[in-house]
């Protein structure tokens, strides 16, 4: 029997935004838009298309959603087995999910969730309202000891590559053997010009970044991240809204 996640994820936006289906299409019935209440923008698209218009080898009829994408996660969620490039849509801010369960419902959750606050405004998902955003970015335990830099000081200067600013958050992905979220920084400044050239990295400016806190590897692990969405981490990139909503809970259940 064919798998068909439609119910369940329109189910899960009905329960968690108060989201209703609008059926607007005569020539396509059973195609479906969702949207916001509040400034009434779509964030999610339910259709059913042949798969060779997607690019697949099997021309059958297949359950697709669009969803809002962070234009710096798309790229990778691409990568994921079921995700493809929007179909119909804009190819850099949207994304095309498969719902035959190659992609399992509780990964399509936090999708939902990014696409929904992604359609909230400016397309900011993450920023607070003072323009704050929290970035997620990788370092290599191989080729740089943080830990020992943080304990000197409890400051690092790190490559910047993304648009980041004094006051937003790092998130510090450390790669395997670890392979997981360890530091928690605060952007004190940023655009700091700084050119360097190396067998491993290369760097035209860097950011100051000062410890704020350290996690356990179980916390923020490669899996954890996955669930929400990131499946890697190669360059600099927003931290999945979901994601911080989870950490924060759990930090406030523990009093930390």
């Amino acid at each position: 029997m064919n798998t068909d996640l439609s119910g369940d994820i329109l189910g899960y936006i009905k329960d968690r935004f108060g989201g209703q289906p609008e059926y607007l299409w005569v020539r396509t019935p059973d195609a479906c838009a969702v949207r916001r209440q509040d400034n009434k923008k779509w964030y999610a698209l339910f259709m059913t298309v042949g798969g060779d218009k997607l690019g697949l080898p099997d021309s059958s009829t297949i359950s697709i959603m669009n969803v809002k994408c962070d234009p710096l996660m798309a790229g990778s969620l691409r990568c994921r087995s079921g995700i493809l490039p929007a179909y119909h849509m804009n190819k850099n801010s949207w994304i095309t999910i498969l719902l035959d369960g190659s992609v399992p419902a509780e990964e399509i959750f936090p999708l939902v969730d990014m696409s929904y606050g992604l359609a909230g405004g400016s397309g900011k998902a993450r920023s607070t309202s003072s323009g704050k955003k929290s970035w997620l970015v990788p370092a290599n335990p191989a080729y740089y000891d943080l830990e020992q830099d943080f304990q000197r000081d409890g400051m690092i200067n790190w490559k910047q590559t993304g648009k980041v600013s004094a006051g937003d958050d790092v998130f510090i992905y450390m790669a395997a053997p670890v392979s997981a979220v360890i530091y928690r920084c605060e952007v004190i400044e940023s655009d700091i010009p700084y050119i360097y050239n190396g067998k491993n990295v290369s760097m035209k400016k860097v950011m100051k970044l000062r410890l704020i806190r350290r996690y356990s590897k179980e916390l923020l692990s490669r899996e954890k991240l996955k669930a929400h969405g990131v499946s890697a981490v190669r360059s600099a990139r927003y931290m999945p809204e979901s994601l911080l909503r989870e950490i924060n809970a759990i930090l406030e259940d523990n009093n930390e």
